[in-house]
């Protein structure tokens, strides 16, 4: 007969009856996994008498009052939504305890608590008023609404619960306490309900990270390209590429099989290579696109440089629409770089304001000089402000006109400062002549400020939106992870190339290694080494 739990004793647990006949047990482990294990006396010899190591289960562990693993509380519970003083504050609990949770701390206005037995969990999708009570005493902690997603038709897949409640600190805080206490709920790690809804099947990879952008979204253009992301959009071209990679492997899968002749038509090989010939111009088609995918989601960096007294600080204050940076009429007043987020013409651009370049003997000076030039070579975008004055004059530094590129954007400045006509172009230097786009206005009073600000947005536009056009604009390359498989693939697609039919079984493993590749994009293979990394960065809620 089994031993009852009810017969256990701290003695019996710790100290075998039988330790001639019983195998040692390790005291170096926990008590309570020691305290679970089943034993079968009766009145055998000693030597048939033994020591059961079936792992307990939940119901043994109640009756023993034990803790439950962490494997055995699947029931996940946390604030979804950020923490503070609010109207509403939403509470997330998903998992199998969805049903005990409802019965033990739901209740109708002015009703009674349910027994967990025989309550019924209330239709899904239909938000109905209740108190939410601690499930020891009744007492209520908050009138607020509840919804219920029945399993498998909700974000997670499983029984989802949502408490609608007010954001109010101690109220918050007690409901999650009287979640703590029902026995399979735990608090949620971050971003484990997204993980749940990925390992189920409801999201794969790609969508994971657009979610994430999603939330994070500051900007029109951040939005667009983060709901694309996260309705699936990305996940059907890498599909799509995948599939195709998996097309041209079949055919070479065919040629070793069967080779061609009797078996199968003959031209199978050239039908590969040709096929692989496409995959490539496509790969490298996305691998070169400017990473405008990446600059979208992170944000356009764009420095603003010139020599001193300018209007550098001034245009950015102007950007920003208030007084980010410090203007005096005193030469190198900005001696570091000064970077702040906007939203321009509704996409995302970091603008860093640089220390004025030119020949100085200042210690502090100079080392915000070379962090300008730093600046100015790692941005993504460039804008030269000098003073129209200086230019028609010719003294602009010489240290100011290297850095000038056909693709650095011209702003001359202070136009309120020259008298007469101003001339329609400007040659005074070769240097300046090759900036494709110039504009002349004037900071201080606003003049020609208008037509610049347009200007400025239909460039970035220009060289960074993707909206308006198609689908040829729009990045398949959003993440950093990204790019690094596709290169990938691409050189396994370069090697597969290079090799003969006499070769085709080595081929055949280019070919192999390069669906990989894509495949590790969405998650369709084993990407357990970076699941981590992708849903550390959420939210303890989503």
């Amino acid at each position: 007969m089994k031993f009852p739990a009810r017969h256990w004793s701290s003695s019996l647990i710790r100290t075998p009856l039988f330790t001639k006949h019983a195998p040692p047990i390790n005291t170096a482990t926990s008590s309570t996994r020691i305290a679970t294990r089943s034993a079968t006396l009766h009145s055998s010899p000693p030597s048939h008498r033994k020591i059961s190591t079936r792992k307990p289960t939940i119901s043994l562990r109640r009756a023993l009052h034990l803790t439950l693993s962490p494997s055995q509380r699947q029931t996940i519970y946390a604030l979804a939504t950020p923490p503070g003083k609010a109207g509403v504050a939403v509470i997330r609990v998903s998992g199998p305890a969805v049903p005990d949770v409802y019965a033990k701390i739901v209740r109708k206005v002015g009703g009674k608590t349910k027994d967990p037995e025989t309550a019924n969990l209330p239709k899904p999708r239909v938000m109905e008023r209740a108190e939410i009570v601690d499930p020891d005493t009744d007492e209520i902690l908050d009138d607020g609404l509840v919804v219920y997603f029945a399993a498998p038709k909700s974000f997670t897949t499983e029984h989802v619960l949502e408490l609608h409640t007010h954001s109010g600190r101690a109220i918050i805080s007690s409901i999650l306490h009287s979640l703590s206490r029902i026995t399979g709920c735990r608090p949620a790690d971050p971003g484990e309900f997204t993980r749940r809804a990925f390992e189920s099947g409801r999201l794969d990879l790609t969508q994971v990270e657009g979610l994430k952008d999603l939330i994070d979204a500051e900007t029109s253009v951040q939005r667009k390209l983060a709901l694309r992301a996260a309705g699936g959009a990305i996940r059907k071209k890498y599909d799509d590429l995948r599939e195709r990679i998996i097309y041209c492997l079949a055919m070479v899968e065919a040629i070793i099989d069967f080779g061609e002749g009797e078996e199968i038509e003959d031209g199978v090989w050239e039908k590969a290579q040709a096929k692989v010939s496409e995959l490539q111009s496509e790969i490298r088609g996305h691998l070169h696109d400017g990473r405008r995918g990446e600059i979208l989601r992170n944000g356009i960096r764009l420095a603003i440089f010139g020599p001193p007294n300018a209007g550098k600080s001034s245009l950015l204050n102007f950007l920003a629409q208030r007084e980010a940076a410090i203007v005096t009429p005193l030469p190198g007043t900005t001696r570091d770089v000064l970077e702040i987020s906007l939203d321009i013409g509704g996409m995302p651009v970091i603008v860093a304001d640089t220390a004025g370049l030119r020949m100085t003997s200042d210690l502090v000076e100079s080392i915000g000089i070379e962090r300008a030039r730093a600046a100015v070579a790692s941005a993504d975008i460039s804008l030269c402000v000098l003073s129209l004055p200086d230019v028609l004059s010719g003294s602009v530094p010489s240290s100011v006109k290297e850095l000038i590129t056909p693709d650095t954007l011209l702003l001359l400045n202070k136009t309120d400062l020259v008298d007469g006509q101003q001339p329609e172009t400007t040659n005074h230097s070769s240097a300046l002549s090759t900036s494709e786009h110039q504009w002349r206005a004037s900071v201080n009073t606003g003049t020609g400020m208008k037509s610049f600000l347009g200007d400025f947005v239909q460039v970035l536009r220009d060289r960074f939106d993707i909206s308006g056009g198609g689908e040829d604009r729009e990045p398949l390359i959003t993440q950093a992870r990204h790019r690094i498989h596709l290169e990938n693939a691409l050189q396994y697609l370069d090697a597969f190339m290079e090799m003969g039919p006499e070769n085709v079984v080595f081929a055949a493993e280019e070919l192999r290694y390069a669906t990989q590749e894509v495949g590790k994009v969405s998650g369709a293979i084993g990407v357990e080494d970076i699941l981590d990394t992708v849903f550390k960065e959420f939210c303890i809620g989503k």
